[in-house]
């Protein structure tokens, strides 16, 4: 080498060096740093974002001081919109970002405290209603809105807006009716003979009977009396007409068994048990539809017989079959009954109401008349496997569903072509039509202020991004009024001129925005700017208008800002039948050398998005991901089958077998890992919470080839123990359809343990109980298997709260694949 190459390289290595010490250096992760307080170490996103009634003040709960509690907030638009702390006088004083509006919001009524607040919205200005040791809840506007219609007591009254006047619609008594003493035979004998031999007690009979009949005609009319008979009284409502009362009643179940779930470390130094649930296949309460005439003064059940499919007969089978019986004795099946939902007149021309079968399959939408107590439907969606996606509602909830301004037409929404899309109806020539369609979901629907739009929030630019949408109510063109990549929630001022959006994006956690709420709006106000602090910019050049929405807060600490958080990349897999899988993709960078090993993460619910492009909600998981990658690891996480946002197909693709393509999901996505990134085929770990860490159990006892080793997080091992709202609606009942549960449960493929498992779970887990992971260790025990490790939290519930429990968990984690 000669000497001028000599003091080259050192010129060179100098330079570089020099070079390094004067740029920043990056911070290197630890467990203890991302499983401190998120609150101290992050930052507290705002959130509970709502308007002044004048939509001049936005309001939002925020915590930018790191108190132990979050904190009121507002930003005045005609100030400089730096968010101010709300104090304690004027936080009380608010009414409340609830309530129900009359027809053409003037004015706004809601319950606050146990009592009824009234809002003029056209002077701001509100009068309390009521001041009661009572508790008054849920008021309305009568159909004539010249009274407040509310609960009290399980009861409905009326107070007159003019006088204050009260009024007691409805006698609820929850006791047992007590049968009238009737006399027996010797009785009525010796009474009849007593009148006949004696004048003076006839005459004294006809005069007390006389008296009884003019003090009974004197009388005021009451509300009926109606004994509940230990049964509990739903979503009691008055027609707008003031005749009609609907009301729900449900009979609890008789001998459903309740777990319990034992706390060892309390105040009191004794075992507390802690009340859970029942189990999967338990009994189920039923429920009835009731309709009191106050004309006529009764009371009657509503019949569901004559709706379609009401006594089919369904069969849970490899091959799905669903009998009609059409005989006057079928049984009919147990259904939800929703709320009524009326016409919004000043009579009730229309009322409508949801149900859906108990055993998941049917939902129908039907139209009540309450004189006549009969339905007529409406629509009906049948689903082989289960019926659910975005606003179709569930047990009691009807989802979306309403009244357009004609008071004739309903909207509703429904997966009838695969994907959750808004519908409408009109009663009265049955038209149907569908307004939005294809390969997306709509995934919140609010009807305008003059019912002329609707407010969409949908996937429809992309699977794993949320925007807004305004749409006419006869359906057709979509006008996008959000622009930032990610999602966004909306929530619209009072006039719906303007939107505050709470906004993240793939490694942005959520922060507060101002927009103009649409472009058509913008062109004519266009003096209100938004842009700079000073307000939003509304600029019109060439017939086309440019709003860019503003930031309002800043809520991550410094310490968070300073590492550079990756932007997973959003992808496709390829899974063996076809379909293509979305997935987050962690990959080292070039300052960073790949070690061959790759982490798969399992979301939990099932029923979940995480391949998407904001904040995720496991965020801890987010980082820690950053953490593995920072190490060479490369890191995937897919919405496997059953995942949200991908419409009917997808979300019923485990149906009858949890395990089966939601597992094979993982498989071919570390087969892709393996032929595309570089991936070590025999150093692949997967782990997750859950569900995810079901499936982590499920990889591990059945696909051992794959996965080397697998941390599941508070696992459900056995769905037989699970809760029947969920496990139902996928698997049927286990007295029905032990199949679907036996082959589902991890517990029955224990013996095929091969790598290194790590279980984790809460002590006092009222969702997934600690019962679980218990049963399967002693299953582990009996099949002497040793690669396994179980670590228990004894303060810890389902979602785990101390950091010093996350810390522990997620060293654990660490270590278990620093081992492949």
């Amino acid at each position: 080498m000669t000497r001028l190459n000599s003091l080259l390289i050192a010129l060179t290595i100098s330079l570089a060096f020099a070079q390094a010490q004067t740029l920043p250096t990056k911070p290197r992760l630890t467990v203890d740093k991302i499983m401190q307080d998120p609150k101290t170490w992050v930052g507290t996103s705002p959130s509970g974002v709502f308007w002044a009634e004048d939509g001049k003040t936005l309001y939002f709960n925020w915590n930018p001081e790191r108190a132990k509690g979050d904190s009121l907030y507002k930003v005045v638009l005609a100030g400089d919109r730096t968010p101010q702390k709300v104090q304690p006088a004027e936080r009380r004083a608010l009414p409340d970002d609830g309530g129900t509006y009359n027809r053409d919001r003037t004015r706004k009524i809601y319950d606050k405290n146990g009592d009824l607040f009234l809002v003029d919205c056209r002077t701001f200005l509100t009068r309390q209603l009521t001041n009661t040791v009572d508790r008054e809840a849920n008021p309305a506007f009568s159909g004539d809105e010249q009274a407040v219609v509310f609960q009290r007591n399980g009861n409905l009254y009326t107070m007159a807006l003019t006088d204050a006047s009260l009024a007691q619609i409805t006698n609820f008594d929850p006791g047992t009716k007590k049968p009238d003493a009737k006399p027996n035979a010797q009785e009525t004998l010796l009474k009849k003979e007593q009148l006949g031999l004696f004048e003076v007690l006839r005459d004294r009979k006809a005069k007390r009977d006389e008296a009884e009949k003019i003090t009974k005609a004197d009388r005021p009319k009451g509300a009926k009396l109606f004994y509940t008979e230990g049964r509990t009284l739903l979503t009691p409502q008055l027609s707008p007409d003031g005749k009609f009362v609907t009301f729900v009643m449900m009979k609890a179940a008789t001998g459903p068994k309740s777990t319990v779930v034992p706390s060892y470390v309390t105040e009191s130094g004794f075992t507390e048990d802690l009340p859970a649930r029942t189990k999967v296949g338990a009994p189920l309460a039923s429920y009835e539809l009731y309709v009191y005439d106050i004309d006529k003064d009764t009371i009657q059940a509503v019949s569901l017989r004559n709706i379609p499919g009401i006594t089919d007969k369904v069969s849970v089978t490899a091959i799905p079959t669903t009998k009609a019986d059409t005989s006057k004795r079928a049984a009919l099946r147990s259904v939800f009954i929703s709320n009524v939902v009326w016409s919004p007149t000043a009579t009730n021309r229309y009322a409508v109401l949801a149900l859906r079968a108990t055993d998941n399959k049917d939902r129908w939408l039907v139209q009540l008349d309450p004189a006549t107590r009969t339905l007529k439907l409406i629509d009906r969606q049948h689903d082989d496997a289960w019926i659910g996606g975005p606003n179709i509602g569930f047990a009691n909830n009807p989802g979306t569903l309403g009244f357009l301004a004609d008071g004739q037409t309903i909207y509703f929404q429904s997966e009838a072509d695969g994907y959750s899309h808004l519908y409408t109806v009109n009663l009265v020539t049955g038209e149907r039509k569908q307004l939005t369609s294809g390969k997306f979901e709509v995934q919140q629907v609010r009807l305008s202020r003059d019912k002329q739009y609707f407010f969409l929030t949908t996937n429809e630019q992309h699977p794993g991004e949320q925007h807004l949408y305004r749409m006419a109510v006869t359906g057709g063109t979509h006008e996008k009024l959000t622009t930032m990549t990610g999602a966004n929630e909306v929530t619209l001022s009072p006039d719906e001129t303007m939107m505050a959006i709470r906004h993240s994006y793939s490694n942005r956690p959520w922060e507060l925005f101002l927009a103009v709420g649409s472009k058509q709006w913008a062109v004519s106000n266009g003096q209100l700017a938004l842009g700079s602090k000073k307000g939003v910019k509304a600029k019109k050049s060439g017939g086309t208008i440019s709003t860019e929405p503003i930031q309002l807060t800043d809520s991550q600490t410094t310490d968070f800002k300073a590492y550079p958080w990756r932007d997973p990349q959003v992808m496709t897999i390829p899974a063996r039948d076809g379909q293509a899988i979305y997935a987050r993709l962690y990959k080292p960078d070039g300052a960073v050398k790949p070690n061959g090993k790759s982490v798969v993460f399992v979301h939990g619910a099932g029923y979940l998005q995480n391949a998407h492009k904001w904040w995720s909600q496991y965020s801890r998981e987010y980082m820690f991901h950053n953490l593995l990658v920072d190490q060479g690891y490369t890191v995937l996480d897919i919405d496997y089958r059953a995942s949200a946002g991908y419409g009917r197909d997808w979300r019923t693709g485990i149906y009858r077998h949890m395990g089966g393509k939601d597992l094979t999901d993982h498989v071919d996505a570390a087969e892709w890992l393996v032929k595309n990134h570089g991936v070590d085929a025999k150093r692949i770990g997967i782990y997750g919470g859950s569900y995810g860490g079901f499936i982590t159990l499920m990889a591990m006892f059945t696909t051992p080839s794959t996965f080397a080793a697998g941390a599941a997080l508070r696992p459900v091992t056995d769905w037989a123990a699970y809760n029947h709202g969920y496990t139902a609606n996928i698997l049927n009942e286990p007295q029905t359809d032990s199949l679907a549960y036996r082959r589902s449960s991890p517990i029955y493929f224990a013996d095929g343990l091969k790598g290194h498992l790590l279980i984790c779970h809460g002590m006092i887990d009222v969702n997934v109980h600690y019962q679980d992971a218990v049963r399967l260790a002693q299953r582990l025990i009996e099949l002497k298997k040793e690669n396994w490790e179980l670590a228990s939290y004894p303060m810890e519930d389902h979602g785990f709260v101390e950091p010093s429990s996350w810390t522990d968990e997620y060293k654990r984690i660490l270590k278990l694949f620093e081992t492949m």
